[in-house]
């Protein structure tokens, strides 16, 4: 068979979350295998979003020192592949291809601290126009 693929990577990239889900290391294929976790990021707490993170080869055992609760920081890189099948039909992938867990530290000169005001809302302040007492009224109607 006869398989086009090309991929493409953005690397360097990290996210701080807590573990939500290890799961078990999966022999692919002889020479391949991967283990999967699942982050939950909430950037904005209300909207917590669920990321699925894969480690491969060595790096699998890297979760073991680790489990569901922990705040962590994920350095990962991020993985894209084109890929055409056999009937011609182009389909898309992409990974989040972990390569460095460690335990989130609150201060520590690698985790930049929450931005202010996270997760509250911040009131919108009313446009100046709005509030301006002036009964001026140039519209002809």
């Amino acid at each position: 068979m006869n398989f086009h693929s090309t991929y493409t990577t953005f690397e360097n990239m990290n996210v701080q979350g807590k573990i939500l889900e290890i799961q078990d290391t999966q022999q692919v294929k002889d020479t391949f295998k991967k283990r999967e976790f699942i982050l939950e990021y909430a950037e904005n707490p209300q909207y917590p979003e669920f990321l699925k993170f894969e480690l491969i080869q060595d790096k699998c055992n890297i979760m073991d020192q680790f489990q569901t609760g922990d705040s962590v920081d994920v350095h990962f890189n991020l993985r894209g592949r084109k890929w055409t099948d056999p009937q011609g039909q182009t389909k898309y992938f992409n990974s989040l291809q972990a390569w460095r867990v460690q335990k989130a530290e609150a201060g520590s000169p690698d985790m930049p601290p929450p931005p202010p005001n996270m997760g509250q809302e911040t009131p919108a302040q009313e446009p100046e126009w709005l509030s301006n007492d002036k009964e001026e009224d140039d519209l002809p109607f």
